[in-house]
């Protein structure tokens, strides 16, 4: 899951710099449009709906945080 999320990272403007970040959103690598891509991506890669409720910034913040919400979608 991990590499699938990087991926999808990295295909984003900022490219390789989300491995040098710990904090996506203040380092500016991660603004709210970006966020909608993201979900977009990991919605169509995991076979997964994210909720609107979890389309916020603290589900962002860095790969971990990604990690979770999508466990979240695909665990259960």
């Amino acid at each position: 899951m991990k590499d699938i999320i990087m991926e999808i990272l990295k295909n984003l403007d900022n490219g390789e710099a989300f491995e040098n970040s710990e904090n996506f959103i203040d380092d500016g690598l991660i603004d709210s449009y970006q966020m909608v891509e993201i979900v977009d991506e990991l919605e169509s890669e995991f076979d997964i709906e994210i909720s609107g409720r979890d389309i916020i910034p603290d589900n962002f913040v860095n790969l971990a945080a990604i990690e979770n919400l999508v466990a979240k979608y695909t665990e259960g």
